[in-house]
């Protein structure tokens, strides 16, 4: 059975289009790449799987349940954590803080099933090579330490499929290639992740299938080399091609 479901999912605000009937399915475990130009729907589309605007049509499933009319809260309770493009942590606490937040805002019974919360918290940094850091303030760290702790704290949260909006959007290079290694690990560990991104070579390296959008409809769906061959996307980024 498919993690996640999406079927016809239609979005119209004030009479304009922002998604068109997108249909696809996730299994447990895959990396899924989400590309396109500005204003193809991408973000609009994770705004419609974690609860933050409601579909005009269509249905979304998660885990076999339909979670269409779920708050972000109740998708939060159930496994799904997005990460957000702009980074989401507590400039102004320290590292273990920021965790520590994160950890007590869980329903009892998960804080229960981690034990020790401040072990918890250890952890949680230790698994991002971010544990020497942990009494230093949050808004001291490079933007890709900072995509690195928002993973980690999701991950240690429970969550079971990963929402990342742009990961290495403002991330050097070689955070970059930290972040794609996370982002292994969490797929060896069999979690779920979805990714809205623009660089299309960091897609290429970690997603097992692409899903290429445009104008809020899917415009075609692949490996990554099926994908990066394809006419439909040539022509998304540069134009129909005259002579075909």
């Amino acid at each position: 059975m498919s993690i996640l479901s999406l079927r016809d999912v239609t979005l119209t605000i004030e009479q304009q289009h922002i998604l068109r009937g997108v249909t696809f399915d996730v299994e447990q475990g895959e990396v899924i790449g989400l590309i396109g130009p500005n204003g193809s729907g991408k973000t609009t589309l994770f705004n419609v799987l974690s609860g933050f605007l409601p579909p005009t049509r269509g249905t979304v499933h998660f885990k076999g349940a339909d979670i269409t009319r779920f708050s972000p809260t109740e998708r939060s309770r159930i496994g799904i954590g997005r990460v957000f493009q702009n980074f989401g942590i507590f400039r102004e606490m320290t590292l273990e803080e920021n965790v520590l937040v994160a950890l007590e805002a869980l329903p009892r019974e998960q804080r229960e099933v981690l034990g020790d919360l401040r072990k918890a918290v250890h952890a949680t940094l230790a698994l991002v090579g971010l544990e020497q850091h942990a009494k230093r303030k949050a808004g001291a760290l490079s933007g890709g330490q900072m995509r690195l702790l928002e993973i980690a704290r999701t991950l240690k949260s429970g969550k079971e499929l990963f929402l990342l909006d742009e990961p290495t959007a403002g991330v050097s290079p070689k955070m970059t290639q930290d972040v794609a290694t996370l982002i292994r690990t969490l797929k060896e560990n069999g979690k779920t992740v979805l990714i809205v991104e623009h660089d299309l070579p960091f897609i290429a390296r970690i997603c097992d299938r692409v899903i290429a959008m445009d104008l809020g409809a899917i415009v075609v769906t692949g490996t990554p080399a099926q994908v990066k061959q394809s006419k439909e996307l040539r022509e998304m980024y540069f134009g129909a091609d005259p002579t075909t």
